[in-house]
């Protein structure tokens, strides 16, 4: 059976697109798209893949699901290229891809329903795995359409996670990534994340995006105590103004991300920050984005993830005053650079340093730290290498010399 999944978008998307590989039963020569629609640029490339496949595949059976599929069931349809539509949760049921089955499965993403996904033990990565601990997200920020797409928020038992990473420890999988739209809405998170970072032979353990307004101290004081937890931590934080956080509807304030990096560098000075930003959201000024660029660099934020302020149908930021495109691609630019900026002289301080690397593929693997490391040797997927960081190959990527 050949089963081609392609995936957009986010770590929740790839965990789902795992989990469809592993559905029992599916079509033979089928291809499945997983969409995004956090920007309509992503949008744009998923329908450009969809029409590129085709050509290349004309008689293979096309599915396309995801978030963007969900939101626009129709327009989806519509396409010539297209076979099968699927929603969020369709996607998850093997019965969904079923010949016989309608074409058109998305439904009201909001009606409840017991959440407990299925449980892949096949990472792309064959080192690296994940679980999805949440589903679905009741914030409504103003610019965002994922709860269209995913829902209101709903959890999966600790029981279920705790075994769920047993088995991929038993897979043998050595370090383990949480998932989720909001994971930082999961009920006694820190008590989850204490009870993993206890599991025999889990070596590493990282975390989604993040909340910022939900990084609470119990959580910071395990980054102080468990070598597990990972010293990387990556933050939604979208903006670095007050009144535009105000009118995203977000639930902190520049001030809360400022303390929130104080406290954790307190409790693990090694720790980096990544974090995702919007440039040019509605009515911000250049004086407003000139206080997200200020943020990062007192943050010492290094690991950014910048997306101009796309306009998503239905949103309530859609009805506000507009930044003009080029504006919002410029300040993103901007942005970018000085965060790459950061990242350099970060990696440049680092060199002479040792680290532990978890060797992928290709020569090259990931450090304590979300940096790609280039070391020369022949080694095993998953296996831990520890080098001396020598140079820096490119921005992101160290060389490093095996100890």
């Amino acid at each position: 059976m050949t089963v081609q999944i392609i995936t957009f978008g986010c770590r929740l998307n790839t965990y789902e697109s795992a989990a469809m590989r592993e559905l029992q039963g599916l079509p033979d020569n089928i291809i499945i798209v997983n969409t995004c629609a956090v920007t309509a640029e992503a949008e744009r490339q998923c329908r450009q893949t969809i029409r590129k496949l085709r050509r290349e595949n004309p008689d293979a059976f096309l599915v396309v699901t995801g978030c963007a599929a969900q939101i626009s069931p129709e327009l989806y349809a519509q396409m010539p290229e297209v076979d099968r539509v699927l929603g969020n949760r369709e996607k998850l049921r093997a019965e969904s891809f079923k010949p016989q089955a309608p074409n058109v499965l998305a439904k009201d993403i909001d009606t409840p329903v017991d959440f407990d996904p299925p449980e892949p033990v096949f990472f792309d990565e064959r080192c690296r795995a994940f679980i999805q601990i949440q589903q679905g997200c009741d914030n409504h920020c103003t610019f965002c359409i994922v709860p269209q797409a995913r829902g209101k928020s709903s959890y999966l038992s600790a029981q279920k996670i705790l075994k769920h990473a047993e088995k991929l420890i038993e897979q043998g999988y050595r370090e383990i990534g949480l998932t989720g739209v909001d994971i930082t809405d999961y009920p006694d998170f820190a008590k989850l994340i204490e009870a993993l970072t206890k599991l025999d032979g889990l070596k590493r353990l990282r975390l989604g995006s993040l909340d910022p307004a939900c990084v609470h101290d119990d959580l910071i004081d395990l980054f102080g105590k468990s070598d597990v937890l990972q010293p990387h931590i990556h933050l939604s934080a979208q903006s670095g103004d007050n009144m535009i956080l105000k009118r995203m509807a977000r639930r902190h304030t520049r001030e809360d991300i400022l303390t929130l990096c104080a406290k954790l560098r307190s409790v693990r000075p090694d720790i980096v920050f990544g974090a995702d930003f919007i440039t040019g959201f509605p009515t911000e000024t250049q004086k407003m984005f000139e206080n997200t660029v200020d943020l990062v660099k007192t943050a010492q934020i290094t690991h950014l993830h910048v997306f101009p302020y796309s306009v998503r149908p239905k949103t309530p930021a859609a009805k506000m005053p507009q930044v003009p495109v080029p504006v919002r691609k410029e300040r993103a630019k901007f942005l970018r650079s000085i965060g790459e900026n950061l990242l350099f002289e970060y990696m440049q301080g680092r060199i002479g340093q040792t680290a532990i690397v978890l060797y992928e593929a290709d020569q090259k693997g990931l450090c304590e730290h979300y940096l790609n490391v280039h070391i020369n040797g022949d080694f095993k997927a998953g296996e831990f290498i520890p080098v001396r960081l020598t140079g820096i190959r490119q921005t992101g990527v160290f060389e490093g010399s095996v100890l």
